[in-house]
């Protein structure tokens, strides 16, 4: 849990795309940016056979991604849990090589960072050409990649973090009342302005409301 002394981070709703490392080989695949991430699972052997991670979107809902590769009987498997809102991913490495020689490279290992300084892996064969992209000031929220029955490449999406404002608040909680209550026009019992012929009785305090609209751009 997080101090309530302490101001929450959010990740900005901008965010760049890096990557992919790896082979060419399989589909290309693409979760997409989301608010943060809540879990990976992986599955794994002599290298990183399988990917499905569990996201946050802006309305603080859990959205699902797929599973991206195969995997078997004998592969080894761990769940990676964030606590998120408090915890992101800040750093992604590992290490890409060809299984058996002529072959394409394939993501062989992987170890992810979190902001509470802890270090999870490395999963897979910690053997090859090694990658990283630790992250100063930015989290990890989404993934990209190509995959057929293992993981064969790995890309990121990334995301500065920055102080949670009352927007990502009326976002996260939809509340669609006080946005009635600002705007005015709706049902619920929402505070409403007043009309153009009951402007005359309140005279420039009625304009001065509806020229100033609080948090109008929190639902652009």
């Amino acid at each position: 849990m997080q101090p309530a002394h302490q101001r929450r981070m959010v990740a900005s709703s901008k965010v760049i795309r890096v990557g992919p490392w790896g082979g060419r080989g399989g589909s290309p695949w693409d979760d997409g940016p989301h608010r943060g991430v809540r879990s990976i699972t992986l599955a794994y052997s002599r290298f990183l056979e399988s990917m499905t991670v569990e996201y946050v979107d802006r309305s603080g809902r859990p959205v699902y991604g797929e599973k991206h590769g195969g995997g078997t009987s004998r592969s080894r498997s761990e769940k990676i849990e964030l606590d998120f809102p408090y915890e992101f991913v800040t750093g992604v490495s590992g290490r890409y090589q060809e299984v058996h020689v002529g072959s394409l490279p394939v993501v062989r290992s992987l170890t992810f960072t979190t902001s509470r300084g802890k270090v999870h892996g490395p999963f897979g064969y910690d053997e090859g050409t090694p990658f990283a992209y630790p992250m100063e000031g930015g989290v990890v929220v989404g993934f990209t990649g190509r995959s057929s029955w293992h993981v064969d490449a790995l890309g990121l999406y990334v995301a500065a973090l920055r102080p949670e404002t009352l927007c990502d608040v009326v976002h996260e909680r939809r509340l669609s009342a006080y946005r009635s209550f600002v705007y005015g026009g709706g049902g619920g019992g929402g505070a409403r302005y007043p009309q153009p012929q009951q402007q005359q009785q309140y005279g420039a305090t009625a304009q001065h409301h509806q020229a100033k609209r609080p948090f109008e751009w929190c639902y652009k």
